[in-house]
């Protein structure tokens, strides 16, 4: 089977989940369509069986030997072109259902980096990893269905006509009972829908409180809280759990009007063409025959309510696709450019001068964290860069020139050398300077493949100094313009704190870098400290002259200690 195809570079329409399904299919009208085809040549093979049983057994009532003969020839040939063009239907009903679904995990993702902090602000994370869990195989089946479902419409309305040519009633009952069947389950699809949507909705809910346990079950356990979270939990998969049996008493109906109503319609053509049959209007071959389109059209009948049901699903997973795709970042750039220079936050005070290793001490975390979140474009603000404001540069050289890490960058799954090196392009010495500056040397050597070693998700392997320290290293091989560092320092012990330090002034000699701080064992090897209280700069100098000069700053880094 041929690759995937890459998601049309054009944007998706968002502005309903019917109008994003649209656009999926139109992205992949041409599968779309040569599986239809196929489709529709595996249901008329099949519809046009019966036709052909029933004239063979006219040529064996009248001794028509060589009538027999051709119509054997024929059944063969339709049987051949059956399992031929069902092997290709089925393929492209894979390969649709691939596309359909996993174009949805490429927009969904490009989408996701298009926001980036936005994003988890916007919305939660159980709602972004059911896209992924299960609205994508929904989507992938709305597209799937289309193609079984075109093609039985098709052979529908080919034994419609046969049976007309046959018997007018015949071909009449046909006709009105399959848009009679069609209104009878209408009114199951709208409960449908939206008890569908709110047990989706539940669902989210569901793994973001997972997520949150399992991220904070060490917390948990320290503070014996865990009990208290799983009991919550319960709880609410018990709410999931009834939305689900909700779902499943409308899925039931209509699963029972799968049979229920194409049963009907076919006792209703099998009593006329029996009675036809008693009062000779038929002969027994087309009577037969017959027989066999009741029990074919079930089949396409039952594929008709299938699609109403897999459509249904699809509508309303495509509505959390929609609610991602309509976000907008809270932040965008423009085309300026900037020599570089002076960074500085107007509304704070806050200037980090070029080439200096400069500390922000807030008297507040949430203080340090505004800051760094203007000054790295993460929310918006008056900053500038030079004689350039920030928010006129494009938010992807934004990113490239000023780096904020915080403790709250992850470690993903893979080698370790990949995870420190993203950008691929480090040599085996640039990392052995980096993990030497953030002191991640042992770290790698109690690795039994080093820098080969596998990393698991989320680092849960390490301790928490060890993720800090890793991450320090991945920031320094990054290299960037202006580095911000958040409590690079905050869970290592004293003694590892002191030598990162020393080591991390060095490294970034000659280049900007500003560390988020109010270890004194940090700030004393900075060559500019600010003190900001109230979220504006209060004070500015050295370490040692604003432990002499600022008794505000000296409370804030000796924690009251003088």
């Amino acid at each position: 089977m041929r690759s995937l195809p890459v998601a049309d570079p054009g944007a998706p329409d968002a502005r309903s989940p019917f109008r994003y399904l649209c656009w999926v299919a139109r992205n992949q009208a041409g599968p779309l369509l040569i599986g239809a085809g196929y489709a529709t040549l595996w249901w008329l093979a099949m519809a046009l069986v019966p036709m052909v049983m029933g004239r063979g057994i006219d040529a064996v009532r009248t001794k028509d030997t060589s009538a027999l003969l051709t119509w054997g020839i024929v059944l063969l040939v339709l049987g051949a072109v059956q399992a031929a063009a069902g092997i290709l239907r089925h393929r492209m009903a894979v390969y649709n259902w691939l596309a359909g679904a996993y174009r949805t995990v490429q927009v969904t993702v490009r989408q996701a980096t298009r926001l980036g902090a936005t994003l988890p602000r916007r919305m939660s994370t159980g709602e972004v990893v059911s896209v992924g869990n299960s609205d994508i195989a929904h989507i992938g089946n709305a597209m799937d269905i289309l193609l079984r479902g075109s093609g039985s419409v098709v052979a529908i309305v080919a034994v419609t006509v046969i049976l007309i040519g046959t018997s007018l009633p015949l071909g009449l009952t046909v006709l009105v009972g399959v848009p009679a069947m069609a209104l009878a389950v209408t009114p199951l699809l709208r409960p449908l829908n939206r008890r569908q949507h709110a047990h989706r909705d539940l669902s989210g809910e569901l793994s973001t409180r997972a997520a949150d346990i399992v991220a904070g079950l060490r917390v948990l356990r320290g503070i014996g809280g865990e009990q208290v979270f799983a009991d919550r939990y319960v709880t609410e998969s018990q709410r999931v759990r009834r939305a689900g049996v909700k779902v499943a008493s409308v899925e039931s109906l209509l699963e029972g009007a799968q049979i229920l109503l194409p049963g009907l319609l076919i006792a209703a053509v099998t009593w006329l063409g029996a009675t036809f049959a008693t009062r000779g209007e038929i002969t027994i071959g087309q009577l037969v025959a017959f027989y066999g389109y009741a029990a074919f059209l079930i089949t396409p009948l039952r594929t008709l309510i299938e699609a109403a049901d897999k459509l249904t699903k699809g509508h309303v997973a495509a509505r959390r696709v929609v609610r991602i795709l309509s976000l907008e970042p809270e932040v965008d750039g423009g085309a300026a450019t900037s020599p570089g220079g002076l960074l500085r936050d107007v509304a704070s005070g806050v200037a980090v001068r070029p080439g200096t290793f400069t500390a922000l001490a807030a008297a507040t975390p949430e203080d340090a964290i505004a800051i760094t979140d203007r000054l790295g474009r993460y929310r918006d603000g008056d900053v500038d860069f030079g004689d350039v404001p920030l928010d006129t540069l494009p938010i992807a050289e934004v990113r490239r020139r000023i780096l904020v890490a915080d403790n709250d960058a992850a470690l993903f799954a893979g080698t370790l050398r990949e995870e420190l090196d993203v950008a691929g392009t480090a040599s085996d010495d640039d990392l052995a300077d980096a993990l030497y500056a953030a002191c991640a040397t042992d770290i790698v050597d109690a690795l039994p493949d080093g820098l080969d070693g596998h990393v698991a998700e989320s680092g849960r392997e390490f301790s928490g100094g060890q993720r800090q320290r890793l991450r320090l290293t991945r920031a320094l091989l990054s290299d960037p313009e202006v580095l911000v560092l958040v409590e690079p320092t905050s869970a290592v012990d004293a003694h590892t704190e002191a030598r990162i330090a020393d080591r991390l002034a060095k490294a970034r000699a000659g280049r900007t870098t500003l560390v988020c701080t109010t270890s004194p064992l940090v700030l004393d090897r900075t060559d500019h400290v600010i003190y900001v209280e109230g979220g504006v700069v209060r004070a500015q100098g050295t370490h040692r002259d604003l432990l002499a000069t600022a008794p505000a700053y000296a409370a804030v880094v000796t924690r009251g200690e003088s």
